[in-house]
């Protein structure tokens, strides 16, 4: 007869909604985020995705991306080929990103952006499990090349996404 029941106080201590990107910010727009050590790189990519009607979040750690996503699928994602490691370390997001079921990976266009691979290399973006790679010389034809690679991506899943909508699955 003395059972505790858990009052809607003891529920929200435990849930940290902090994490939520965009607050409850309208969300029609295209939503990406940023996974970019370097300022200056991390200011174009924000700034030539916000041209093209983006909402924008950028994460400084693989806790924090971890903390957007459990709230938020985005749809298009920039993550450099060293964000949060150290030197030699595994790219711990990259492997995070692999792992995702299909049905929510391809909801997410993934871009690598990379020093030594060049843009638009195709065999190393099947190898690394991305939609596309662009080299860091390369950021200020961003939005061009953006535009292109997401039109055709679009365009090569389509039947594949209909397919889950039809069925339910995402």
């Amino acid at each position: 007869m003395n059972e505790e029941k858990s009052t809607p106080d003891s529920v929200t201590e435990e849930i940290d909604y902090s994490g939520r990107p965009f607050g409850y910010k309208d969300t029609i727009n295209e939503t990406a985020m940023i996974c970019e050590n370097d300022p200056a790189t991390r200011q174009k990519i924000s700034s030539t995705l916000k041209s093209l009607d983006y909402n924008v979040i950028e994460a400084a750690t693989f806790k924090e991306v971890l903390k957007y996503l459990n709230f938020h699928t985005f749809n298009v994602i920039f993550v450099n080929e060293n964000f949060d490691t150290g030197t030699g370390e595994i790219n711990n997001f990259l492997n995070y990103l692999e792992q995702l079921p299909m049905s929510t990976r391809r909801q997410i266009f993934v871009v690598l952006i990379s020093a030594t691979f060049a843009t638009m290399d195709y065999m190393h973006s099947f190898n690394k499990s991305v939609n596309l790679i662009i080299n860091k010389d390369d950021i200020t034809e961003l939005a061009l090349i953006l535009k292109k690679e997401i039109q055709e991506n679009e365009y090569f899943y389509h039947v594949f996404k209909e397919y889950y909508l039809k069925h339910g699955k995402v």
